[in-house]
């Protein structure tokens, strides 16, 4: 089972750094991160999201690729991978995988202006060594489906960032 993890941030920035820290966990197998999104709410107020994959890209190659095959057997390629490409960025800008868009974009209209929610997906991690890596980074917990303990861990480390930030701003 997957675990959601969704932390709130004073900038789009400070998310972004948390997202490519728990990525280069990921590379010494750490943490397994099955899905990675920074939902912001501009200054505008409007809702955005940074994906961690582009499924539109990722569709209109392979759609391009096959259409261009498939037209090549029918002898006329450029119209193949023209009708390929278009198809296959459709069906990617369509399918959703990962964290459900409408939660997050429900979560960041919650959100002040200006701020940000680092969204991840879990699959499995190494819970002390992965709370060591994110804790200087702060964030407040805003939702996870972790048990209590789990999840009061994950609060009392990012507090005590917060707590050592604002003691250190004071003096």
């Amino acid at each position: 089972m997957a675990t959601l993890i969704v932390i709130g941030y004073e900038s789009e920035v400070k998310a972004e750094e948390v997202r490519i820290a728990l990525l280069k966990m990921q590379k010494d197998f750490l943490i397994d991160v099955a899905d990675a999104v920074v939902a912001v709410r501009t200054m505008d107020g409007k809702v955005q999201l940074r994906q961690m994959y582009n499924l539109t890209v990722g569709g209109a190659s392979s759609g391009g690729f096959w259409g261009a095959l498939v037209g090549l057997m029918f002898l006329n390629p450029l119209f193949g991978f023209a009708i390929g490409a278009s198809a296959g960025a459709i069906s990617g800008a369509l399918t959703d995988v990962g964290i459900d868009d409408g939660s997050m974009k429900k979560i960041a209209s919650a959100l002040t202006p200006g701020h940000a929610a680092l969204c991840v997906l879990v699959r499995q991690m190494t819970s002390d060594k992965v709370l060591e890596e994110i804790k200087p980074f702060g964030g407040t917990v805003i939702q996870t489906n972790l048990c209590h303990e789990e999840e009061d861990k994950l609060r009392a480390a990012l507090e005590s960032a917060q707590k050592s930030a604002a003691t250190s701003a004071s003096v």
